[in-house]
């Protein structure tokens, strides 16, 4: 097995590669020049906005994991290039070049819609407004009406490996006004690796799945367990399945977390 990862210089990619590469499996990367990886990663310069520098990545590989995307900028239209337009080259250049690839995409679950009557599951209504998660959405569909064999993870909030992101979660959900009760389904980068390592055996081909571990957090715990100030409320909460995902079908399917918890995760270390 050869796999082609691409975002590998990114949150989640840097994480996912030194773990596929520990594991012993065959990894390159797509980069832009200047990047590094991994010791053990080959690196390949390219670029997902430039469809003549994708073929040599693609070249020989039997998988792709394709993580590359821009979430949070002001500028709408890098988000709909990379993660839109990138994909698109992308799944024209497997087409080309390597149909037989199985193709893992991660999403994310910020794509279901609000106000659902419970945590989301992967057939509830989901169509965004904001730029990253409609862009998520645009750039599924491209994968799925594609022809290749093809998985898409939708992922909680990811954290853990000092990546600084759930430590960033109080502000950002603070600028959002959440209510302090308001849970948040997480995921560690840890049970990425998991779930990417089970979708490349093939039983997630076709399947749009939710990832995400067993302990969602509400804001205040959150905030208290990294030892930040946030605002507290005794008022009803509304809305309270937002940012909730269902992950019944990814442990039918076999996904079982190594790091069911946030608290887990600080006892070990690892946040």
């Amino acid at each position: 097995m050869t796999i082609l990862i691409t975002g590998g210089t990114e949150l989640v990619g840097t994480r996912l590669l030194r773990r596929l590469v520990d594991a012993g499996l065959d990894c390159r990367a797509l980069v832009r020049p200047g990047r590094e990886v991994p010791e053990g990663v080959t690196p390949v310069e390219g670029d997902l906005l430039d469809p003549a520098s994708i073929p040599p990545a693609v070249q020989g590989v039997t998988s792709v994991v394709h993580l590359a995307a821009v979430l949070r900028t002001p500028d709408p239209d890098q988000i709909q290039r990379v993660n839109v337009d990138g994909t698109r080259n992308l799944v024209a250049a497997l087409r080309a070049h390597a149909p037989d690839a199985r193709v893992v995409m991660a999403s994310t679950g910020l794509v279901y819609d609000a106000d659902l009557p419970g945590p989301a599951r992967e057939d509830d209504p989901a169509d965004p407004q904001q730029p990253y998660p409609a862009s998520k959405i645009v750039a599924e569909r491209a994968l799925r009406e594609s022809g290749l064999t093809w998985s898409i993870l939708r992922l909680a909030f990811v954290y853990g490996d000092a990546d600084d992101h759930l430590q960033s979660a109080p502000r950002l959900l603070g600028s959002w006004n959440w209510h302090p009760a308001k849970t948040l389904s997480l995921v560690h980068h840890q049970d990425i690796a998991v779930a990417v390592r089970l979708a490349l055996t093939g039983v997630m081909d076709g399947r749009t799945v939710n990832i995400t571990d067993d302990a969602p957090a509400a804001v205040l715990e959150i905030a208290r367990l990294l030892g930040v100030e946030y605002p507290e409320s005794a008022e009803p909460l509304t809305d309270p399945w937002q940012g909730r995902l269902d992950g019944s079908l990814a442990r039918e399917l076999g996904f079982i977390p190594t790091v069911p918890s946030m608290y887990r995760s600080a006892a070990a270390g690892t946040l």
